[in-house]
């Protein structure tokens, strides 16, 4: 199926995941692209049709006028009688035409030599001497850099040498051009880069705060740039008002209910203390010791953090603290701690993330570590037992909310099914995230992967 349909895409398709395979992702490198590939594209055209059209043009114009010069002093030097060296027509060669000309007697003309890689000039001096001389001649653009040598074979079996300056047949300053059109490129793409830079900054500041909020941080933002990214600046504080409105809202509200509710348990507490102490009133008791622990549980997940500001926490501190919750608890907490201690968190949710773990993995193991790596960009904090573990398979499941593996234990033994969805929206409400594997230990490792 999957290649029936491969076979189906047109060449257009194939090119177009070609390019988003191997052009850049980001938004600056595909504005670069966009302004460099047309001027690259428009430069090319004009450098080509400088090159057929005014470079050979004027190639094949000065060729003509050298290779006729040459053709006269040929019909000169066998027209006319002359001495044996042709003094005289050396002389006005040189003089009126600026050609270097030397009668070779007894001379053959050399072997071919090779042609360089770039030839307009051979082939249009090739050309001319063809038309206009059409007799036995060699010459060599190559030897000497500045002249052209030319030797055409004469009647009376000597050839005629003639030195001309490679600007008299060949349009040599024809690079001034290229150096002229590349350096205003340059200058026009410095230009294009600048001005990208400072269109994409805006959107990069908007990124930015956009990420603090998600992490609970305060970053100063003000929109700026183009209108597009000021509107989306403006809807961005716009929605964070709205968002901040609904949490301040949601907190009241939730302070309301747990304000109410405690007033009632607190009043069924009063009133089981002036009960006869029975079986009954103590079942009772639990009960509503079970309640309290479960709304507060209920409340926590609801109520989030919200309304806590990601401030720098010594996390070497905050551990210690919760190492020694867990011994006046009864158990031990072993702990591991490399690099900065320093992390920007929200420390009430950051103490509740780790309470709910550690209390995790000593309801069902008897040892208890942490292990925390703060060595780079990220926060990665281990928290191992020895317990029993959980199935790959059922990993995801415990982090939802309400979901528990044993769904036979006693509800005094175990908890309401939240402890780990806390921890996990917690851990996102950061920018990060948990996971479970297996630990060293032989039970449960949770992993939590925040950046600091």
């Amino acid at each position: 199926m999957k290649l029936s349909a491969a076979l189906k895409r047109s060449p257009v398709d194939w090119a177009a995941r070609w390019l988003s395979r191997y052009l850049p992702k980001g938004l600056y490198a595909r504005s670069l692209i966009i302004i460099i590939a047309p001027v690259v594209l428009l430069q090319s055209i004009v450098a080509y049709a400088f090159m057929e059209r005014h470079w050979q043009l004027v190639t094949r114009r000065l060729s003509s006028a050298v290779t006729a010069d040459i053709a006269a002093l040929i019909d000169i030097y066998e027209s006319y009688p002359q001495d044996k060296e042709a003094s005289t027509l050396v002389r006005i060669a040189s003089e009126r035409l600026q050609l270097d000309v030397d009668i070779l007697h007894d001379a053959d003309l050399p072997p071919p030599g090779p042609k360089p890689f770039f030839s307009i000039l051979d082939e249009t001096l090739a050309e001319e001497l063809r038309r206009q001389i059409d007799r036995p001649y060699w010459f060599d653009t190559v030897g000497r850099s500045n002249y052209v040598e030319i030797r055409v074979k004469l009647d009376q079996g000597s050839v005629m040498r003639v030195l001309a300056r490679r600007s008299q047949a060949y349009a040599s300053n024809s690079h001034i051009f290229l150096v002229w059109m590349g350096g205003s490129s340059f200058v026009l793409l410095g230009i294009a880069i600048l001005f990208l830079r400072n269109q994409i900054r805006p959107i990069l500041r908007l990124s930015e705060a956009a990420e603090a909020l998600g992490k609970g941080r305060e970053i100063e933002f003000r929109p700026r740039g183009a209108r597009e990214v000021r509107q989306a600046g403006h809807a961005f504080l716009e929605m964070k008002r709205r968002i901040e409105r609904s949490m301040e809202q949601r907190t009241t509200m939730l302070n309301g209910v747990s304000h109410d509710l405690r007033t009632i348990l607190t009043r069924f507490k009063l009133s089981l203390v002036f009960l006869d102490q029975t079986p009954e009133v103590e079942d009772l008791k639990r009960d509503v010791d079970e309640m309290s622990r479960m709304l507060e549980g209920y409340l926590a997940f609801a109520r989030g953090d919200a309304g806590e500001q990601a401030v720098e926490t010594d996390l070497r501190l905050l551990l210690q603290e919760l190492q020694s919750d867990a011994e006046r608890q009864g158990y031990g907490l072993a702990l591991d701690i490399i690099g900065d201690p320093i992390v920007t968190v929200r420390p009430d949710a950051f103490r509740r993330l780790l309470f709910n773990l550690v209390a995790n993995a000593a309801r069902h193991g008897d040892r208890v570590e942490i292990s925390a790596n703060h060595e780079t960009r990220w926060l990665v904090l281990h928290v191992d037992d020895d317990g029993p573990g959980i199935a790959p398979e059922m990993r995801e499941e415990v982090f939802k909310p309400f979901v528990r593996l044993d769904e036979a234990r006693n509800q005094d033994e175990g908890g309401s099914g939240l402890g780990l969805a806390i921890a996990r929206d917690i851990a996102r409400s950061h920018g990060g995230d948990i996971t479970l594997s297996e630990s060293p230990l032989g039970g449960l490792r949770a992993t939590v992967r925040l950046p600091a």
